[in-house]
């Protein structure tokens, strides 16, 4: 071989190994800020990777969803076996501003109502709120004895369960258009949607335990800052302003100059 032809022999190998560094000093936390119909604005921290030339990190936040108890959104925990799905729509400084997703139902609760003797009532239906949302809304409810019952079944006929199917329908539809996304989710959280359905199902057969199961985000309109701040700012109407106190009247004797 003749000398000089072979250029590699004299530099050092290719792809030689890289100086382990830890992939943390690379990334950032970010503060997750939960809109203002819950207790809790503080819902947690989440991490990205620092801006490094076109690669944004406020671009990698935008769209992550996030599944929370509500139990530690309004602290209560009554309301543990709710789960809410939260979007983050906006980065503002290292604060995330996150909207509502949808809501579910924990597994262990969903089990706990199941049972033997008794029939299963699903209903479905997409709706269109004021301000341009469409979700779809899941509702479940099982039928109970009726008093005084001797029979150990309690099981609906086809056509009883139609016509409580259709009183779901009915009653979600009702709930879902006639307000904005923020008014529906207040009426989902405070669950009584469910009891609605409840009373009104009595008189074609007993149900009980009538939830909405899960609800969907299926379409956002196009994204508006000042309907997004709207979810973040504190609502005037729900503050705990107090009551006005009355100034006590003085008592006196008549011809006394207000004097006892």
């Amino acid at each position: 071989m003749a000398v000089g032809k072979n250029k590699r022999l004299t530099k050092s190998k290719k792809g030689g190994r890289k100086k382990a560094t830890d992939p943390f000093l690379k990334k950032e936390w970010y503060k997750l800020v939960a809109p203002s119909i819950f207790a809790v604005k503080d819902a947690g921290r989440t991490l990205i990777t620092k801006t490094q030339g076109t690669k944004i990190a406020s671009d990698g936040l935008k769209g992550r969803v996030f599944e929370m108890n509500l139990a530690d959104l309004n602290k209560n925990e009554a309301l543990a076996f709710r789960k809410i799905r939260l979007c983050i729509e906006d980065v503002q400084g290292y604060n995330c501003l996150m909207n509502f997703h949808g809501m579910d139902m924990t597994r262990d609760k969903l089990c706990s109502l199941i049972r033997k003797k008794q029939s299963i009532i699903e209903g479905s239906v997409d709706c269109r709120t004021t301000d341009g949302y469409t979700v779809r809304m899941f509702c479940i409810a099982f039928t109970r004895p009726q008093e005084n019952q001797i029979k150990s079944t309690c099981y609906a006929q086809s056509a009883q369960i139609k016509a409580i199917r259709a009183k779901m329908v009915a009653v979600m539809t009702e709930v879902g258009t006639k307000g904005d996304l923020k008014s529906l989710v207040k009426e989902l959280i405070s669950a009584p949607i469910g009891d609605q359905i409840a009373r009104e199902a009595t008189c074609i057969f007993p149900i009980k335990d009538c939830y909405i199961r899960k609800v969907k985000v299926l379409k956002k309109p196009k994204f508006d800052v000042t309907e997004l701040m709207e979810w973040h700012s504190a609502d005037e109407k729900t503050a705990d302003t107090g009551k006005p106190v009355e100034a006590a009247k003085e008592e006196g004797l008549a011809g006394s100059g207000g004097r006892l």
